[in-house]
């Protein structure tokens, strides 16, 4: 039995594309059902995976990901698209986004060192953040990445004195639309009033834009928005259009120069539980690739480069998060489940209220289901994986639990709260299973502590 056999949405119906979304099961493409009870991913079953890894544990389908890939280049064949390496990174899945065409979107000295380690070329990275150290910046200038997103004017001259003489590095400056989109106030990064970026409005990116032409170390290619996270619809993108290419005709009413780049971020929701909306590639192609055609020819301009940067909707499907069941607590009239994991492998329940899909796997159980809240292992009340989700009444200590859309800001946000250590993360493909991050051990903790 397959609980999912598209490995990406299927194509949305016209009126449907309005809205851009189309509901898809959080499981990866390759998830069956075993006669056990148990559920394998990519040919290989979980139980036997908890087993030969430990818990907690994270599982990441490597033909997901690649799949998901694929749909990206194949809706925007002409676009770049851009892995963001934050929502999960790995040499691993710096080879696979290499493999698959895709550019790498990183944000630190660290992700810059990593990608160059695996091998990743040069001129497909894209340095952005709202706080670039100079380390940060040194880095991308020695490595040679392709494009730097300036995101203050305070950051234009700094770059710019970094640059040796007689070299010029491409840059995009980042700009805020004023396009409200996201699923929590704490993702929603296209408004004025945050951290990122340059308003459009006031002329602030006005003034960016001609700050950086006035550097000729600085060579600007483009204008670069992101407007949040867990986007669901299409309606903001489109809303950035309208408001973006009016700024490219200004520039090139005013400085007599056509930016050739837009770059429009990522933020594309996926499914947490079934039901669930996502962005489908295609469905987002036809809408804003149209709506940006037809506004440059509206303002007489050649269509710029579209540059996205996926991130979650690439990583997040294709992962899978599997625990051990460490108690079961009746109190009242509720019952929590506690796990060997927590905000310490995934502080978003906490951070952002998520809930997530939990299932039994590793056997099978015919009793009646009871709804209970499953809960992590740490000392905050906060602490909770999933709430209301419906669980076998038989539930013990020693069962395993899967928590699917687990492969995007798990691992690449968990801490070392307890010192309980961040799990492992193992890939599965074709029936067989390898690491590719082992579990950090107490033996790390203890070293990183050298005092006395």
């Amino acid at each position: 039995m397959s609980l999912s056999l598209a490995p990406v949405p299927p194509p949305l119906s016209p009126s449907a594309a309005d809205e851009s979304s189309a509901a898809m099961p959080p499981w990866p493409a390759s998830t069956r059902v075993l006669p056990s009870g148990d559920l394998s991913v990519g040919g290989v079953a979980l139980a036997r995976l908890a087993d030969r890894f430990g818990t907690p544990a994270y599982v990441i389908d490597e033909q997901e990901v690649r799949a998901r890939a694929r749909a990206w280049r194949a809706a925007l064949p002409d676009a770049e698209v851009a892995y963001a390496g934050k929502a999960f990174l790995s040499r691993a899945m710096v080879r696979w986004v290499e493999e698959e065409g895709l550019s790498l979107d990183v944000c630190s000295a660290g992700e810059l060192e990593l990608a160059a380690h695996a091998g990743f070329p040069a001129g497909r990275l894209v340095l952005h953040g709202n706080a670039k150290s100079p380390a940060d910046l040194r880095t991308a200038l020695r490595l040679g990445v392709g494009r730097i997103v300036i995101d203050s004017t305070g950051e234009i001259a700094r770059l710019a004195a970094l640059i040796p003489a007689g070299s010029r590095q491409r840059v995009l400056v980042r700009v805020v639309p004023g396009v409200e989109a996201g699923a929590h106030t704490s993702v929603r990064t296209g408004v004025e009033g945050q951290k990122f970026g340059v308003p459009v409005a006031g002329g602030e990116a006005a003034d960016a834009v001609a700050r950086i032409l006035g550097q000729p170390r600085l060579d600007l290619v483009g204008l670069h928005c992101h407007l949040g996270s867990q986007i669901a619809g299409l309606v903001p993108y489109v809303t950035a259009v309208r408001r973006l290419v009016p700024l490219l005709a200004e520039i090139r009413d005013r400085h007599g120069v056509t930016l050739p780049e837009l770059d429009l971020g990522g933020g594309f929701a996926i499914p947490y539980r079934a039901g669930e909306p996502t962005v489908e590639p295609q469905a987002y192609a036809d809408r804003v690739g149209g709506e940006l055609a037809r506004n440059c020819a509206r303002f007489g301009l050649p269509v710029p480069r579209l540059a996205i940067e996926p991130g979650r909707w690439i990583a997040g499907p294709a992962g899978v998060a599997l625990y051990h069941v460490l108690s079961v607590k009746h109190t009242g009239d509720r019952t929590f489940v506690a796990v060997d994991g927590g905000m310490s492998d995934n502080p978003r329940p906490a951070l952002y209220g998520v809930r997530y899909t939990v299932r039994l796997v590793g056997r099978a159980s015919t009793a009646a289901p009871r709804a209970v809240t499953v809960v992590g292992r740490h000392c905050e009340a906060g602490d909770i994986l999933a709430e209301g989700v419906e669980l076998p009444s038989d539930i013990r200590p020693g069962d395993l639990l899967a928590v699917p859309a687990a492969g995007a800001y798990h691992v690449s946000m968990a801490s070392g709260y307890n010192l309980v250590g961040r799990p492992p993360v193992a890939a599965v493909r074709d029936g067989h299973a390898r690491l590719l991050v082992r579990r950090e051990t107490l033996a790390d903790l203890r070293s990183r502590d050298i005092g006395a």
